[in-house]
This record gives C-alpha cells, sequence and structure tokens, in this order.
C-alpha cells in the first residue's frame, strides 16, 4: 500500500473493516467500517471530496468562488478540509443546537459558521444556506439531493466493501441515513453485484420517519415544504433530519431498503460506550445507534449470518454532548484510592502515609463547587411562586419527556429548564447549574424535579408521590390546581422500553 500521499485529500476513503468479537452474540459474524479513518475522522470526508471535484470538473465552482452548505457539523468539516486545500472560502449554516465541537473545528479551518435558530430544525439551516446562496453567487453544495454525494460512495466506499467480502458472504448490510448518500451509493452497488446482500436502514425510535410510509412534501424545485410530520427532536446528531432528503427518497422508490429497524436514543448511547470499553473502538452517537441496530438484527439473523455494519464518525465530536456526561475530570473515590495506595505524588493531606479510606471518601465525595452565577440562577428558578413546580431537564431524555406528558396529563403547569438547551449554552451554564443541582440535592441523575422549592426527586420518584398522595399535597400546598380523576396510571408515561422490561420481569 502506498504511504506517501500528494496531498491529504488523497487520503479520503479506504477505512478498514474490522471484526467485533467480544460484543458480537454466537453464532453471528458481526463487522464495522470505522469512517473515523478518514482524514477529518467522519464519513461525510468522501462527501465533500467528491461534491467539490465534481462541481469542477462539471465548470460549477470556480477559482476562488465561496462554497456554502447547511449541515449538521460533519460535511461541513469535510468541506472545510477540502476547501483548505483546494483554495476556497467555506461558509456553513448549522443550527445552533449542534455540539460545539463541530463550530470549533470549522472556524479553526477557517470557514465562516453561521448559527441557525434551533426551533427552525434542519430545514431551516438548508433554507438559510439556498438563500446566502443565491444572494451572493455562492455555490451550494446541496448534500441532501446531490448525485455525487451518492455517486462518491458507489465509487469508493461500495468498492471497498465488494474488495473486503469478495471471498466471504456477506448477509446484512447496516446504516443511518442523514442525506442519504452512503445509503443510495453503497445500497445500489451491492444490489447489483451482491443482490443476496439485505440492506438495513436505521433511525431514531421516536421519529420513525422511514417507518410512517408517510411521504415528503416537496416545493417544485425538490426542496422540503416543511418538516415531515413525523419528525420530533432525537439524540443522534447527522441521522434522521427534519425532513427526507432526495437522495434517500430514491433509494426508497426504488426499493433498495429491505428493513428498517428503529433504535432508542439511550441504547444508542450504551452501545457506543460498550464498543469504547469491549473493543477499543471510538464512535459518536450515531455509530453506536447503528451498532444498536446491528445487533438487533443479529438477534433474529440465522446462524453463520455476516453483518456489516457502518460506524459514520469519531467520538471525540460528541465531548460536550450527552454521550460524555457521565465521563468525570476530577479523580473519583475509585481512583484516589489508588493514587493514596503509594505514598508519592498525592492530593491529600498526608503524603507520607496512605490515606484511610475515610479521608479518602472525604475528599473524593467533597461537595463540588457553585459559581455565583449559577447558584442565582438555580435559587431564582426553583424559588420563583409564580412558577412553584419546576424540572430540570436535558431536551433529548426520554424520562423528562415521561413527566412532561405525565405533568400535561394532570393539567399541572411545570417550567422546564433544559440545561442542554441553546440558551444555556454560552459559559456552559447549563453544566455549572448541574454541578450547583447536585450540591443541592446531592442527586447527579436527570430529571430533577421541585414542588415549592422542596425537592421531590426524579421521574420515579415524581410517579411514586402520585400513588401514595404525597405530590397532591404537595400541589395542593403550593396553591397549584390539578386534575384529580382517578385512573391516571404514571406507570403508563414511562418509556416503552422500561415498560417492556417491567412486564418481562413481572413473568
Amino acid at each position: 500500500m502506498n504511504r506517501k500521499f500528494a496531498n491529504i485529500l488523497e487520503t479520503v476513503g479506504n477505512t478498514p473493516v474490522v471484526k467485533i468479537e467480544k460484543l458480537a452474540p454466537d453464532g453471528i459474524d458481526l463487522y464495522a467500517k470505522l469512517e473515523a479513518f478518514n482524514p477529518m475522522g467522519s464519513v461525510k470526508d468522501r462527501l465533500a471530496l467528491g461534491v467539490i471535484e465534481d462541481a469542477e470538473r462539471r465548470g460549477l465552482l470556480a477559482p476562488g468562488q465561496t462554497v456554502i452548505e447547511a449541515t449538521s457539523g460533519n460535511t461541513g468539516i469535510g468541506l472545510a478540509m477540502v476547501c483548505a486545500r483546494k483554495g476556497y472560502p467555506l461558509v456553513v449554516t448549522m443550527a445552533e443546537n449542534f455540539s460545539l465541537e463541530r463550530r470549533k473545528l470549522l472556524r479553526f479551518f477557517g470557514a465562516k459558521v453561521v448559527l441557525t435558530p434551533a426551533a427552525d430544525k434542519g430545514s431551516g439551516m438548508l433554507a438559510k444556506a439556498i438563500e446566502l446562496a443565491e444572494r451572493h453567487g455562492w455555490f451550494l453544495c446541496r448534500q441532501f439531493d446531490n448525485e455525487a454525494n451518492a455517486e462518491m460512495h458507489s465509487r469508493t466506499t461500495a468498492q471497498e466493501i465488494l474488495k473486503d467480502f469478495s471471498a466471504a458472504r456477506l448477509d446484512y448490510w447496516v446504516t443511518g441515513f442523514g442525506t442519504g448518500g452512503t445509503l443510495k451509493g453503497v445500497a445500489r452497488v451491492l444490489a447489483s453485484e451482491r443482490p443476496e446482500t439485505q440492506i438495513v436502514v436505521c433511525e431514531p425510535d421516536n421519529v420513525p420517519i422511514l417507518g410512517s410510509g408517510i411521504a415528503q412534501e416537496r416545493h417544485p424545485d425538490g426542496t422540503p415544504r416543511a418538516s415531515h410530520p413525523r419528525f420530533r427532536p432525537h439524540l443522534m446528531q447527522g441521522w434522521s433530519p427534519d425532513f427526507i432528503s432526495s437522495l434517500t427518497e430514491q433509494a426508497v422508490a426504488t426499493k433498495l431498503i429491505d428493513r428498517v429497524i428503529p433504535v432508542n436514543g439511550n441504547e444508542a448511547l450504551r452501545q457506543s460506550r460498550a464498543l469504547a470499553r469491549e473493543e477499543g473502538i471510538l464512535t459518536g452517537i450515531s455509530g453506536g445507534a447503528t451498532f444498536a441496530g446491528a445487533l438487533e438484527l443479529s438477534r433474529t439473523a440465522p446462524s453463520g449470518s455476516t453483518i456489516l455494519c457502518m460506524l459514520p464518525d469519531t467520538g471525540e465530536r460528541y465531548l460536550s454532548t450527552a454521550l460524555f456526561e457521565d465521563i468525570n475530570v476530577d479523580m473519583n473515590e475509585e481512583e484516589m484510592a489508588i493514587s493514596t495506595s503509594t505514598p508519592s505524588a498525592r492530593f491529600d493531606t498526608t503524603p507520607t502515609k496512605p490515606a484511610s479510606s475515610t479521608t479518602t471518601a472525604s475528599i473524593a465525595k467533597e461537595s463540588p463547587k457553585i459559581d455565583a452565577e449559577a447558584a442565582t440562577y438555580l435559587a431564582r428558578a426553583i424559588g420563583d411562586p409564580t412558577n412553584p413546580v419546576v424540572m430540570f431537564a436535558l431536551e433529548w431524555c426520554e424520562f423528562c419527556w415521561s413527566v412532561r406528558r405525565f405533568f400535561a396529563q394532570l393539567r399541572v403547569p411545570c417550567r422546564s429548564v433544559d440545561l442542554d438547551s441553546v440558551d444555556l449554552q454560552p459559559g456552559d451554564l447549563g453544566g455549572r447549574i448541574r454541578t450547583g443541582l447536585t450540591a443541592r440535592t446531592g442527586c447527579r441523575t436527570i430529571p430533577q424535579i421541585f414542588v415549592g422549592e422542596t425537592f421531590v426527586g426524579g421521574c420515579s420518584e415524581l410517579f411514586e408521590a402520585h400513588k401514595n398522595g404525597s405530590l397532591h399535597s404537595l400541589l395542593t400546598a403550593n396553591g397549584v390546581s390539578f386534575d384529580d380523576r382517578p385512573g391516571i396510571d404514571p406507570d403508563t408515561f414511562v418509556p416503552t422500553w422500561v415498560q417492556s422490561r417491567k412486564s418481562v420481569e413481572r413473568t
């Protein structure tokens, strides 16, 4: 293999396929194609190079012309690399709720990042990119409907898969979808060259866009007329925008998809972490989601089946997201115990001898520090007499959704402070408020619910308080009216996967 390249763009593609051993079920050969090995760490490097070089060949992109695209991050980062090397200025439009790492990486490469309101979703950032391209005469990549996107995957990704499995069976190929480029480009080649391979597409279980069978409304030029009616916010950045792209729609129309698997957001997080800790593979939330779908498939696939799933990017792009939420920067109790097991280079006050377990615990469990701004915000939110019921939440959290639906059924007005919301991003105020919550309640999980400054607990504690009547007493004491009709069962509001697990446990 050539180890010297003329420039960084020659390193795009030829990503490895790695066998999953510890997490794969017995009797199934499970493989992952690691797109993080692309130079900018994601599958979108292929798209970026393919679209720009196609535009150059067709005379659509003039030397020095500005390139613009709507992107959740990875496409923009790939374009930033390509444009930096080729000398094109780059502007990207991005919804403001995507991870901060992506904005910084784009600007590090010299790109301009124009943020759009989170409420306008993916269709909003796309409309803004179209508007700016028309106003300034910039080249718009149109990743969601540009055939060069799919063609790049037909020429590279698909050919790599055919080569890697040329002498082996390949029963299933599993992918998510965003632009639809990977899906359409690879699936059509496999359908032609390996017709025995089933194409399996994953999507968020709370956003069954493809599974719904509902068509995407479009303007005459093919752009989305509105958000898909089944869209709702979900955890997997880069997956399933709020519309069905033209490339995805074409894959559906040509019957390239054999099966659609819904994937739970929490399961995506769990499998991303499992890949890191059991297989040594670092992938993002969408990679964890695709892998979760492949595992679900493997449970019903015939023994001896071979499954290949796509892992679209690296986990490093998610440091500020829920994926790394429970990863501390300071030593925990176990790590402190390791430190104090030998006499040197320690942080406790008795460096000449190992600290006792009591000393270790007191150091590790020292109350977190809360700054004045966060403390003030917290005090005002909890002590607001006009909003005595307040929940500290995360926008993507299923248990927070459960609480919202439950309070809506009780007709109880509840203020939700979403700690991962755009408004609380500056200076990591949301994170600092959460630190203050932990100091106040001793609880690290979310949601955390207060009624009239009384800490009720999380979702489970709230539902238990409803059952034993203490919630009604709290609401009444704080002048909060509620619907007290019988028959409201809080257990019906918990996520469906929890209900299923409880059902299994009862049997």
